[in-house]
């Protein structure tokens, strides 16, 4: 037999020789690398039980803000309601009916609504509960001016000028009552504005100090009242902020005009 030569062994060996594996390629461009199935639904999970935790605080300060309004409502209607009374009747004697403002027409003439205040403060005048009238509204402007036109009403029918004071400034409940207690020295009174509107009206007096009744003012049918009394809601929330939580003030005040002087000290 022949024998095969060195040179073919050590070819052979060349063939069946491994080879070096590849070198891993280097990715120069910086970009990550593809997100796997696992990574989407990681993130996809995170982001549901971010949702999900909002919805449930949301749902929490919804709830916080319901029962709020609903307790703020309930305080404020069982504190005021206590001294209101059905009719000028039954009406304690004080030292002045507070008649609240109200709309007034462009020419000047009083509201339905309004009207029915002021003929409510002139019975408690002409039948003696009170001795004076403190009108209070809005003349914040010139051409605006619902307190003129209360004392122009009250007159007319009958009420001497020095009993008839004018506040300016009574720009909401909260401001007549505070100036009804720091401007015109108020001690005790007698509220005049409509049953929706008269439990936070007596309320805030009496947390303000003032040894207030309220007495209702409702004496036709009002459009817009279930409007009113919707807002009413979110008044009396807001009376309690200012009362007990914000410390308010009135955006004017100004010197003492004693509720016991001469009404015509407010004439403008």
């Amino acid at each position: 037999m022949r024998t095969r030569g060195r040179w073919y062994t050590d070819r052979m060996t060349m063939r069946t020789r491994p080879r070096h594996p590849a070198a891993p390629t280097l990715d120069v461009t910086g970009a990550s690398p593809p997100a796997t199935r696992e990574d989407s639904s990681g993130r996809g999970s995170r982001i549901g039980t971010l949702l999900r935790r909002s919805a449930v605080v949301a749902a929490g300060a919804i709830l916080v803000a319901i029962t709020g309004t609903v307790a703020a409502n309930a305080y404020v209607v069982a504190r005021g309601g206590a001294y209101v009374v059905p009719s000028v009747d039954q009406a304690p004697s004080a030292q002045v009916a507070i008649v609240l403002g109200a709309s007034v027409g462009a020419d000047g003439r009083p509201s339905p609504m309004l009207a029915d205040r002021l003929q409510t403060g002139i019975e408690l005048y002409e039948s003696g509960k009170v001795r004076k009238l403190l009108l209070s509204g809005d003349h914040g402007t010139v051409p605006y001016d619902e307190v003129n036109a209360m004392r122009t009403y009250v007159m007319e029918h009958g009420v001497p000028p020095e009993d008839v004071f004018m506040d300016h400034a009574g720009f909401s409940t909260f401001e007549t009552m505070y100036r009804a207690r720091d401007v015109f020295v108020v001690e005790d009174a007698l509220v005049v504005t409509q049953q929706f509107h008269l439990d936070r009206a007596v309320y805030t007096a009496r947390a303000l100090g003032l040894q207030v009744t309220g007495v209702p003012a409702d004496l036709r049918p009002y459009r817009g009242l279930d409007r009113l009394r919707i807002r009413e809601w979110f008044a009396r929330c807001k009376a309690v902020l200012q009362l007990h939580v914000l410390g308010s003030e009135p955006r004017f005040l100004g010197p003492a005009i004693p509720i016991t002087g001469d009404g015509r000290a407010t004439v403008d």
